[in-house]
């Protein structure tokens, strides 16, 4: 596994802009790559300051197509094999969370430091019937938000954006998704409300 990871690593910093959709992809779907999509784009923007919006948004692409693909496998059965893999509440949660939040749930989890169990969210979004475009749109929104901020901090700050990330990126993404939970429980209560008036 190890000596595939640094073939996948070579072959981004060679290949540029495709070699970080070919690792986000992978990474996204059925190749865990935790943590080294993010240090690749610091690196090659840290190279090609110039190059820093196509680096972030070939990330994003190939994070939202690998994304997608794993909403279609979810879609197509994915509910029956993780219940095979994994524990019966955990899964229950994780349904319960995204027949009630929908497309919130998915944008949060998008949002969540490694290892967070995102591709869990988005097998059982296939299997609850989430359709791809509201996921794509959650995915694009969170990963973009992600991967500009890390191709800012890579032009600001060169190699040490990779120490920042490091001791900081679980924080930050963190406050992040905090703040997001408190927009949309805002919202929530605000359309509760309106609901009430208008009854």
């Amino acid at each position: 596994m190890g000596k595939l990871v640094d073939s996948i690593r070579g072959l981004a910093l060679a290949w540029g802009a495709p070699g970080l959709f070919l690792v986000a992809f992978l990474d996204s779907s059925f190749l865990p790559l935790p943590g080294i999509t993010d240090i690749l784009l610091i690196v090659l923007v840290t190279r090609h300051e110039e190059r820093m919006l196509l680096y972030a948004l070939s990330t994003v692409v190939g994070s939202v197509v690998g994304c997608l693909t794993m909403h279609y496998v979810g879609r197509k059965g994915g509910e029956a094999l993780l219940r095979k893999r994994f524990a019966g509440p955990r899964i229950e949660r994780a349904m319960a969370t995204l027949q009630r939040h929908g497309v919130m749930a998915v944008l949060i989890a998008s949002l969540l430091p490694p290892p967070s169990p995102f591709k869990i969210f988005l097998l059982l979004a296939g299997a609850v019937g989430i359709s791809a475009a509201r996921v794509a749109i959650a995915i694009t929104i969170g990963r973009a938000a992600r991967y500009l901020t890390l191709g800012y901090l890579a032009v600001r700050y060169g190699g040490a954006a990779q120490t920042y990330l490091r001791e900081n990126g679980a924080q930050a993404s963190l406050i992040v998704v905090a703040l997001l939970a408190v927009v949309f429980a805002v919202s929530l209560w605000s359309r509760t409300a309106r609901r009430g008036k208008n009854r």
